[in-house]
């Protein structure tokens, strides 16, 4: 298996060859080709087929298996939690530097939907922790999530909660450089009218919406109609699943992206478990460098 290192300079020399060759297919073709590459880039969440890498094997797959950058999950084997010192920050920080992966961001389980003000708050508390850390080690963002509605709470009052928790964080993650990334999530959240009307309350800029590609995303007056609700707030990341199983209509989704201007990461959220994960990795990097064209 070829190191993080080796591939770095192949990657180096691959990139010389290509410039080399630039007068020969042209050059408004090569612009093109760099400025559709820049908008939508391809990249993991560790959440499953990570799950179970330490940081070093979680770099070198991803370099083998081509993928440009990676969520991490918190509570996985790569170990970025907020218990790290600063020595430990710099480390992960040096390591992503040192490879040719991106650290794109936290992926947390920080939610504010509950009826307990206390334990709100402990979620808010812990989102400030994660974003304290995601500039230490380099990252741009972290990602949370309303995660239903609380019994205790009406409707109106959890979405507005909700909102108000995610303005807060979304200023204290300005002051670090760091983006808060809203996942579409949650029994009755995750429908695209409920996060919006989450979003009329949540206006701070630095609030952005994460795609999730859930199947609820089809209902109602189907994909398009929901795609435009929350489009103006649309951030730099979308999760998507396996590209090939015909479950989700993902090429209109990447048409959507591409009609929006979408700029950033396709992220892969693979639920199965194959015995050979860099090689699953490399076929779906495969598809969808197919679907982005």
């Amino acid at each position: 298996m070829l190191s993080v290192r080796s591939l770095s300079r192949r990657r180096v020399i691959l990139s010389g060859a290509a410039l080399a060759t630039s007068a020969i297919v042209g050059p408004r073709r090569l612009l093109a080709a760099a400025d559709l590459e820049s908008k939508l880039r391809f990249g993991m969440v560790t959440y499953l087929w990570g799950k179970d890498m330490t940081l070093p094997e979680l770099l070198n797959q991803c370099t083998v298996a081509g993928i440009g950058g990676v969520e991490l999950r918190t509570e996985h084997a790569h170990g970025v939690e907020p218990t790290l010192s600063k020595a430990e920050r710099r480390d992960v920080r040096n390591r992503f530097a040192e490879s040719p992966v991106e650290l794109v961001g936290y992926g947390s389980n920080c939610e504010y939907h509950s009826d307990d003000a206390n334990r709100v708050k402990a979620n808010i508390e812990q989102t400030k922790q994660y974003i304290r850390l995601m500039h230490d080690c380099g990252g741009t963002g972290v990602k949370v999530k309303p995660n239903g509605f609380s019994k205790g709470l009406s409707r109106e009052k959890c979405i507005v909660q909700i909102g108000e928790s995610l303005n807060e964080v979304a200023a204290y993650g300005e002051q670090y450089g760091q983006k808060i990334r809203l996942e579409v999530h949650g029994k009755g959240t995750s429908e695209l009218p409920v996060i919006r009307e989450i979003l009329q309350t949540a206006t701070h800029p630095n609030l952005f919406v994460c795609w999730n590609s859930n199947l609820v995303d089809l209902e109602g007056q189907g994909l398009e109609k929901n795609f435009e609700m929350v489009k103006s707030r649309l951030g730099d990341t979308v999760h998507v699943r396996q590209l090939d199983l015909g479950d989700y209509p993902y090429p209109q989704l990447i048409e959507l992206l591409k009609s929006a201007a979408f700029q950033g990461w396709i992220l892969l959220e693979a639920h199965s478990n194959p015995e050979n994960k860099v090689k699953a990795m490399i076929q779906q990097r495969e598809v969808a460098e197919r679907l982005i064209g």
